[in-house]
């Protein structure tokens, strides 16, 4: 299991800075699983600084757009998902060609990407915001992330605690948290805390 999770994501992986551009308004909601033949992709695996300068660097990926999904508040503000009372999780929705990079590559990263096993923590990131998640769009989607999250589970010595639900709706994140990364790979938490997790997953995944 674990020599295919990586031959896929290596097959995937593009490695290069480049940011993907961001299209989507500031707190525009978003639900539907395609748009002009692009696939769309939610997920949530901690901080959405980090998971979107992964997924960021996938062949196949058009764009990575930052928000919240998966509570009940309307319109969400950074500051209010913060507060862990709106239910809403810090995600990155995905929007990718399947002809380049298929629904389960992107899960293979998602499993490589983040702790699946800590709940509602990711590192020094803790609160239900930073929940592990997978929102699906269709069933097609909810049946391949169940099968996917077993396979997974072979992969870890704790149990697998990442919720798989249906999306609702999808609130772009304000815009300066788009390609946060990207545009602040000097500040201390890109510098201390997503640049080491980046650099250790791309050397992890260019080995044969």
């Amino acid at each position: 299991m674990k020599k295919t999770v990586n031959h896929l994501i290596s097959l995937a992986l593009l490695i290069a800075g480049s940011a993907a551009g961001s299209s989507l308004k500031m707190n525009t909601p978003q639900s539907s699983p395609k748009t002009n033949g692009t696939e769309l992709a939610t997920f949530g695996g901690g901080c959405f600084w980090c998971v979107e300068a992964i997924f960021q660097r996938l062949n196949g990926v058009k764009s990575v757009t930052s928000g919240y999904a998966g509570g009940k508040t309307i319109n969400p503000t950074y500051e209010e998902v913060c507060s862990g009372q709106t239910g809403h999780a810090e995600v990155i929705q995905v929007a990718y060609d399947p002809n380049k990079i298929t629904y389960e590559n992107l899960l293979a990263v998602f499993w490589e990407a983040h702790d699946p096993t800590t709940l509602n923590r990711q590192g020094p990131d803790t609160g239900t915001q930073y929940r592990s998640i997978i929102l699906y769009h269709d069933e097609h989607q909810k049946q391949v992330a169940e099968k996917s999250k077993q396979a997974a589970a072979a992969q870890f010595k704790e149990p697998i605690v990442t919720q798989i639900v249906p999306l609702t709706k999808f609130y772009a994140a304000e815009g300066y948290h788009q390609s946060y990364y990207n545009n602040h790979s000097n500040a201390p938490y890109c510098a201390l805390v997503i640049r080491p997790k980046l650099d250790k997953l791309l050397k992890k995944l260019s080995k044969p």
